[in-house]
């Protein structure tokens, strides 16, 4: 089983940046693809991006990113990371950690284990 933990959420101004952090216990997650979701207050869980276990290789929901964020990991902590600049008063969202095995998932169900989120406000 994998658990997972998120970090480094809190508030910021519009313009500012953020670093989350997603630390894995349990398992290694060398072999997994590590995701990053969000989800506003109704409405839908949002991919934002992905890094591959294979090659770490990423990819990002460019609506949503627009080249403001970047992921990372480093496998021999177990976590990963994604950075966000100049954050956006419509970034405002819970933030969740997703694993799986496949080697690429865009999609919330393609991911089998989650972590609890973590909480990001951004003021305008």
């Amino acid at each position: 089983q994998v658990t997972l933990v998120e970090s480094g959420g809190g508030l910021v101004q519009a313009g500012g940046s953020l670093r989350l952090s997603c630390a894995a216990s349990g398992r290694t997650v060398s072999s997994y693809t590590m995701g990053w979701f969000r989800q506003a207050p109704g409405k839908e869980r949002d991919f934002v991006c992905a890094i591959n276990w294979s090659d770490n290789s990423a990819y990002y929901e460019d609506s949503v990113v627009k080249g403001r964020f970047t992921v990372s990991r480093d496998n021999a902590k177990n976590t990963q990371y994604l950075q966000m600049n100049s954050l956006k008063p419509e970034d405002a969202a819970d933030y969740y950690c997703a694993a799986t095995r496949r080697a690429y998932g865009r999609v919330w169900y393609q991911y089998e284990h989650w972590g609890q989120g973590t909480q990001v406000t951004v003021s305008s």
